[in-house]
């Protein structure tokens, strides 16, 4: 693996150091077919998240009532430092998916001796902005940006830092995944993490109905325009016709699956056309857009496999859970 650091910064020179493991492109009429012809109708979450999307879902994370990024990120503010103790120094901090970084920086500015920065993400203009933007404040470390799809394993020759290898990821982004695909999941991280490796994990946990249904379908509508503008996306690049006036955003607690859903539910019959194959909906018939999976201390030990767990922190309404886990 080669790095960079910020005294050779510029886009030419983290394109020059990117790994770049070539993960397929995404087929968004493919996917959308395929879901669409499932019993129940749904499409994948991850296709939210176009430029309206993303923009979207950043107002989300502002919304009082969407308690999940603010809340995260006052674990972080408030015990970084005991969370960089826990990890010991000279760790190689590797980060599947990026966002925005405020955490990762925080944690970095926290830990010891840091070996370096490694960015996984399948957008290379995420990944080059992740790279750009941590190198700006942490101009000494050694950045190596890798375009890869981390729900897929990786194959990659992981450096490793002189107190081993730390996989970071926040955002309760487990929690979009079925258990079996977490454990999955979970599992490759432990690959990566190596042997005398970590994690640092985010998970939202389970918690009074009214809180979650709050912050999945806040008063102000913009969760519900982030679910409309994936029929919009659809239109605009499945060559779909989904009228917005026929569908409503619902969002509910799934007791039995310990997960929040969201759905658009159709308002009248009507046929839809998508990708060139017509679909017929019932009035009051839904399509399951997004699972967000609640989790127990424990429930979220018995998917984490190959880890024991070395520290938790939790806000103080016992909302949000940060663990550390070590291989074990």
């Amino acid at each position: 693996m080669t790095t960079f650091t910020l005294k050779e910064l510029d886009r030419a020179t983290v394109e020059h150091h990117l790994i770049d493991l070539h993960p397929e492109p995404e087929d968004l009429a493919a996917a959308a077919v395929d879901g669409l012809s499932d019993t129940p109708r749904t499409l994948p979450s991850k296709y939210f998240y176009d430029a309206a999307g993303s923009a979207l879902f950043e107002r989300i994370c502002a919304l009082p009532s969407y308690y999940l990024t603010c809340t995260e990120q006052a674990i972080l503010d408030g015990h970084a430092s005991e969370m960089a103790a826990k990890l010991g120094p000279g760790r190689l901090l590797i980060e599947p998916g990026v966002g925005d970084g405020r955490k990762t920086r925080k944690l970095l500015a926290a830990m010891h001796d840091p070996a370096g920065y490694v960015p996984i993400d399948i957008s290379r203009d995420a990944l080059i902005g992740a790279a750009e933007r941590t190198s700006r404040q942490f101009p000494d470390l050694p950045i190596t940006p890798v375009c890869a799809d981390y729900s897929r394993p990786l194959e990659i020759d992981w450096p490793d830092g002189p107190g081993g290898r730390v996989v970071f990821f926040p955002g309760s982004t487990l929690g979009n995944l079925h258990p079996d695909a977490a454990r999955a999941l979970l599992g490759r991280f432990r690959q990566i993490a190596g042997d005398d490796g970590m994690l640092l994990i985010g998970v939202d946990r389970v918690k009074t109905p009214r809180v979650l249904i709050d912050a999945y379908d806040d008063p102000e509508g913009v969760t519900a325009a982030f679910n409309y503008n994936l029929l919009q996306r659809l239109n605009r690049e499945a060559d779909a016709d989904f009228d917005l006036d026929h569908w409503a955003h619902e969002a509910h607690w799934n007791a039995k699956q310990s997960r929040m859903e969201s759905h658009l539910v159709a308002l009248r019959d009507q046929k839809v056309w998508v990708a060139g194959k017509r679909f017929a909906f019932n009035a009051g018939e839904s399509i399951r857009t997004e699972c967000s999976y609640k989790y127990t201390d424990e429930a979220l030990l018995a998917l984490a496999e190959g880890f024991a767990p070395a520290g938790v922190w939790r806000d103080a309404r016992g909302y949000f859970s940060v663990f550390c886990l070590e291989a074990a």
